[in-house]
């Protein structure tokens, strides 16, 4: 290499000339370095390669060799496996042939992998063509194809096949098959886990037959008790087969019939037993002898029939014929001679019976005829007896109220005042017991209609105030909401004789009215008080006429009518009354009222007093119609007291006649209601406000009755009665604003 730098470097060379030589052969030089190494490696690479090759040789012939190993020693379980699995198919073999029943497997598939020598046995001519692999369909058709398969008439081989492929569905199938020899096999089939089927064939031809003998015997024994209760019953029974031809029959029929035994035989013809019958008996009711024959020749099922026969010694006999399940008949033959000779004698007993209860009932009908009348009669002399007593106690009453206006001297004054009050005290008891014959009457003196109990109780409390105070009792009414179904009237003169018998029998403590609901929507109100109580034993007494416990001297006013008029107005009206008392702590009466079954608006003023006023008397003008010349005198003297011009005439004629010739109007008008032989007061008021025009007016009248109240409410006059209390007079005619 100094060698080679000396040929080639010259010292007269530049430096760069001497670079680039130097450059130059160290370019060179690296060029042989690197050939030089690039031809070793590639022997090392080779040499390392084969190295590498040999150790993955000799890796691999060690897997190989492990393989192997693994590889026996597979092959010699796989030999053990399949030497146990021979043992166990021998073992299977021989367990399924030591099965005394036939024996089947079928895989998933429905293929045949397993039978014993004992399956399909009972088909020999199938035997030869069973064999493993075989699907189930070829196996129910070999079957159902087999000569030792008893099939039935109705029935062939492709539908029993059919039939058998459709049941191999179900996961449970168990049913018999009958072969030739009359012998019997049981086909079991049931499903796998794996969906594979099992099938068991099983020879039940000994069971058969005994449960064939069994049945066999028990039909006998069913046949014998069956003809034994034949005989026993009292109909006549006959049994027809499909062929019409007698099956059976008791002795009973024989004798219904009247054929000796010797001509009723097993196997005859209907036609020919008919035959036999007809000449003593005949067909009666809607069935001809035509439709009966019809009925029986004719195609079942048949619609059961019944008929009579009747016998020349007119016996009745009803037959009933109905359909049998195999198309034959069976008849029933009953006597009913003497249901219907009871029937025919019940018929003439009731004929007679209702003779007799025609003449009781026209006998009755004359007798209420006769009480009808008789109460007609009382009814009008209850009323015309109550317009007689009524008016002269009005007119009494009127003229001591008129005398009491000009008398200054305090005892005189007392005198009238106590005549006053027995003048009421006759009124009260003559308004009861005119009250009771009403009730007596019944409901059609009633007038139902829908009540507000507000307005009413604050008319009674406004009433009985000055009572209770006087006695210094405290007198409490509930307020209440309430509307209910009842007579106005008459529930108002229930409340009002509890509340007065209240009042009257307490002497200390309170009286309160009050309104609860009670159960099944009902209403109750009740009147308690702080009186000394009723005993227990009085509790029905005291609601008889007259009768009075006589416990306090304050009610020795009282005529013992008030609870009378109570019970007999609720019995009428249908409204329970409770009574509970404590002796020495009080009484409570309650009455059940039915809430009104729809709102009706009720002015409270209907049941309010109008307010009386003495101021707008003078100058007033009233026309007095009033046949009873002492009640006009009467009224006369107390209006013309309070400064009011009266002119009074006897008849409704009179009164026209009268305004005719004044030719002047009056202001006010009282009328009676029972004005003589001419016109009613009714009928003079409408006549009157026809030709002048309304103005305020008062019917007068002691008749309570419902007519009379329909009447005036459709005319719209309002009613006075008798007797006139002088302050319903006085707040009618001081009144600046009468309503007509």
């Amino acid at each position: 290499m100094t060698q080679l730098s000396e040929n080639l470097l010259n010292p007269e060379d530049s430096s760069e000339r001497t670079r680039e030589k130097l450059l130059k052969i160290v370019d060179v030089l690296m060029r042989q370095v690197e050939q030089r190494s690039n031809e070793h490696g590639a022997a090392y690479a080779q040499f390392q390669r084969a190295a590498m090759l040999e150790d993955q040789v000799r890796q691999r012939t060690a897997d190989l060799e492990y393989a192997l190993d693994l590889l026996n020693v597979s092959n010699a379980r796989l030999a053990e496996a399949n030497r146990k699995m021979e043992v166990a198919q021998r073992n299977l073999a021989n367990a399924i042939e030591t099965v005394r029943e036939g024996f089947a497997l079928f895989d998933q598939d429905d293929v045949l992998v397993l039978y014993n020598s004992r399956f399909a046995m009972f088909l020999p001519d199938i035997v030869p063509r069973l064999k493993q692999g075989i699907s189930f369909s070829d196996y129910a058709e070999m079957v159902s194809t087999s000569e030792y398969l008893d099939l039935t008439g109705t029935d062939n081989a492709y539908a029993w096949a059919s039939r058998r492929v459709e049941r191999h569905r179900d996961r449970h199938v168990v049913f018999n098959v009958h072969v030739v020899g009359d012998r019997w096999i049981q086909i079991s089939e049931h499903r796998t886990p794996d969906d594979g089927t099992v099938i068991l064939q099983t020879d039940v031809t000994d069971l058969v037959l005994t449960e064939r003998e069994t049945r066999g015997r028990m039909l006998d024994d069913q046949a014998q008790m069956i003809r034994a209760t034949l005989e026993h019953v009292s109909l006549g029974v006959c049994i027809f087969d499909k062929n019409c031809q007698l099956a059976g029959f008791n002795q009973r029929l024989g004798y219904l019939l009247g054929l000796p035994m010797t001509q009723l035989q097993l196997g005859a013809g209907f036609e020919a037993v008919y035959q036999r019958v007809s000449g003593e008996l005949a067909v009666g009711g809607q069935l001809t002898p035509e439709e009966l024959l019809a009925w029986v020749y004719g195609t079942a099922p048949r619609v059961p029939i019944t008929f009579e026969m009747r016998h020349l010694d007119r016996r009745v006999l009803v037959v009933s014929a109905e359909d049998l399940p195999d198309g034959g008949f069976v008849m029933s033959v009953t006597d009913v001679t003497a249901e219907r000779r009871a029937m025919a004698e019940l018929t003439r007993t009731n004929e007679t019976l209702e003779a007799r209860v025609m003449s009781r009932t026209l006998d009755l009908e004359d007798a209420l005829a006769r009480a009808e009348r008789a109460n007609a009669a009382r009814s009008r002399f209850v009323a015309a007896a109550s317009h007689d007593l009524l008016q002269p106690l009005s007119a009494a009453k009127l003229f001591v109220a008129s005398a009491e206006d000009g008398v200054s001297d305090d005892d005189t004054r007392e005198v009238l005042g106590k005549a006053q009050n027995a003048l009421e005290s006759v009124e009260n008891i003559l308004s009861a017991l005119l009250d009771i014959s009403k009730l007596e009457a019944g409901r059609s003196a009633l007038d139902i209609m829908p009540v507000p109990l507000a307005p009413m109780l604050a008319q009674l409390r406004d009433e009985f105030m000055l009572a209770a105070q006087a006695k210094g009792i405290d007198l409490r009414v509930v307020q209440t909401d309430q509307i209910v179904e009842s007579d106005p009237t008459y529930l108002r003169r229930i409340v009002q004789n509890l509340m007065s018998n209240a009042i009257r029998y307490t002497d200390v403590g309170r009286v309160l009215v009050g309104v609860r609901r009670k159960g099944s929507g009902r209403v109750r109100l009740q009147v308690w008080d702080t009186g000394p109580g009723i005993p227990e034993i009085e509790h029905q007494a005291v609601f008889q006429e007259f009768h009075r416990l006589g416990v306090s001297a304050s009610a020795s006013v009282g005529m013992g009518l008030g609870l009378a008029i109570v019970d007999r107005a609720c019995a009428q009206l249908g409204h329970p009354i409770h009574l509970d008392s404590v002796v020495g702590k009080g009484t409570v009466f309650g009455i059940d009222l039915p809430p009104a079954r729809q709102w009706v608006a009720k002015k409270t003023g209907t049941y309010l007093p109008e307010q009386a006023s003495l101021e707008h008397s003078g100058g007033l003008m009233v026309l007095l119609v009033e046949n009873d010349a002492d009640v006009r005198r009467a009224v006369t003297l107390l209006l013309e007291k309070w400064g009011v011009a009266v002119v009074g005439v006897a008849t409704g004629e009179e009164g026209l006649s009268l305004m005719e010739e004044l030719d002047v109007t009056p202001d006010l008008m009282l009328v009676d209601y029972q004005l003589g032989e001419g016109m009613n007061g009714i009928a003079f008021i409408e006549t009157f406000w026809a030709k002048y025009g309304r103005m305020p007016t008062r019917l007068v009248t002691a008749n309570r009755s419902r007519d009379v109240r329909q009447a005036c409410q459709a005319a719209q006059i309002r009613i006075l009665y008798k007797p006139i209390a002088p302050k319903d007079l006085e707040t009618f005619v001081m009144t600046p604003l009468n309503a007509p």
